[in-house]
């Protein structure tokens, strides 16, 4: 994956922090979208760290469309 100017991202690893934040706030229930903007990581990352981890994270509350 490239940014704009055509360098590539660098990953970054799981740290013990990010690892125990991302644990607290999936048991506070807070969405997955909510906790990569605070861990500065993407939604797709922090949904497949917490599968690693089998940790459960809450689910959208949208609407149901007709």
């Amino acid at each position: 994956m490239t940014s704009g100017s055509g360098e590539k991202r660098k990953r970054r690893g799981w740290t013990t922090k990010d690892i125990r934040e991302l644990k607290s706030l999936a048991k506070k229930k807070t969405p997955a979208r909510q906790i990569a903007r605070e861990l500065g990581r993407t939604e797709g990352a922090v949904r497949q760290k917490a599968m690693a981890l089998r940790t459960s994270l809450a689910t959208s509350k949208r609407g149901r469309r007709k």
